[in-house]
């Protein structure tokens, strides 16, 4: 019997900002989805805009499964994460034994495809777009909160914000400008406002 798959599902119970007080619920696959499209927006805008070479179907492939390991360790909240520089090292080792628990589950004719996907190459290109997609998803998650009026994510909004444009990566900037006014409006608002 082969788990691999199994142990996959079980992304929709582990829950995201477990310290903070939250008007929805967030788990990690949904948030895994929303960062797999997210990379790939962030991809095509630079390919597609600015002429660049990201490996788009590779990225998007990293960012998939980029949460894989927390189906063990759970999801490390980011204060604790990087404390310091001796906590957040030892973290990643963690979380590199987690995906190496759960690659093992897989049938060998896949591992081979599979693994180099679940332990992804951190200093490549498109391991930086799945980084910035994933930092758009927690500052859309912020935006949405206090959307709903959760002063809780004020600063987490401010912070986060923050990292994200000093990435300077054009493609975010690029997003921010295009796409981010969207995320405020009604269901209502979308249908209606014109589109130019």
């Amino acid at each position: 019997m082969d788990k691999f798959y199994a142990y996959l599902d079980r992304m929709k119970f582990i829950k995201r900002w477990q310290l903070m007080r939250s008007t929805r619920e967030e788990n990690i696959m949904e948030h895994s989805h929303q960062v797999a499209f997210l990379t790939h927006a962030l991809c095509l805008i630079e390919n597609e805009v600015y002429g660049g070479g990201v490996n788009t179907e590779r990225a998007v492939l990293y960012a998939l499964y980029h949460e894989v390991s927390e189906v063990m360790t759970g999801d490390m909240p980011t204060p604790v994460k990087y404390f310091n520089g001796q906590l957040h090292g030892e973290y990643e080792k963690v979380e590199r034994l987690a995906v190496d628990k759960i690659a093992a589950t897989l049938p060998e004719p896949l591992k081979g495809a599979l693994y180099p996907l679940l332990q992804a190459d951190k200093t490549s290109e498109e391991y930086a777009f799945v980084k910035a997609a994933d930092k758009l998803s927690a500052y859309l998650k912020c935006l949405e909160e206090l959307r709903s009026g959760n002063s809780e994510f004020v600063q987490a909004e401010k912070t986060i914000r923050e990292a994200l444009l000093q990435k300077q990566m054009r493609a975010v900037g690029y997003f921010f400008e295009h796409f981010i006014p969207a995320f405020s409006l009604t269901l209502d608002e979308l249908e209606t406002l014109d589109n130019r």
